[in-house]
């Protein structure tokens, strides 16, 4: 596979991730068709032991999202600006602290987006909290698995 096919993978990749925090968008699938796509162009065992643990990884993920509350975060005062300082804080903690910093990051984006809104440290932890129950695991637990399937294609990728 070459390198532009490799590059149109990740942007898929990222999209999909990106798709997680926006309602109606199927992000995690389009994570997975991406590492299907992959798969399929680049036939070899470790291309197929990526797909295989991701599917695994995806369909545990689903089974986990719908023993939590249903999503209501619009309800509860998640805004877009929040998603995106979740999604940002997830992403940079999956890189910092190899992939289970995706959990502090995500949760450290909501509190920093609430304090920066609210001003104080009471509000933002009683916010952060609020978020959480609303359905914030959820979509921790869906964005958690579509960076653990996005970092092992990409170890693949470089160490494979």
């Amino acid at each position: 596979m070459g390198v532009v096919d490799l590059l149109l993978v990740g942007l898929v990749m990222l999209l999909g991730v990106g798709g997680v925090l926006v309602p109606g968008v199927p992000g995690s699938w389009l994570v997975w068709s991406a590492v299907l796509w992959w798969a399929l162009q680049d036939p070899q065992p470790l291309a197929w032991g990526v797909l295989v643990g991701g599917t695994v990884a995806l369909l545990l993920s689903q089974v986990v999202r719908w023993s939590l509350p249903p999503r209501r975060l619009r309800a509860s005062g998640a805004t877009r600006r929040m998603a995106v300082y979740a999604g940002v804080g997830a992403f940079i903690g999956f890189f910092l602290i190899p992939v289970v910093g995706a959990i502090p990051g995500f949760i450290g984006g909501i509190y920093l987006c609430e304090r920066l809104r609210l001003g104080r440290h009471g509000e933002a932890m009683a916010a952060l909290r609020t978020a959480m129950r609303s359905g914030g695991s959820s979509v921790l637990a869906e964005l958690f698995t579509c960076l653990l399937i996005m970092g092992a294609w990409l170890g693949a990728v470089l160490w494979g």
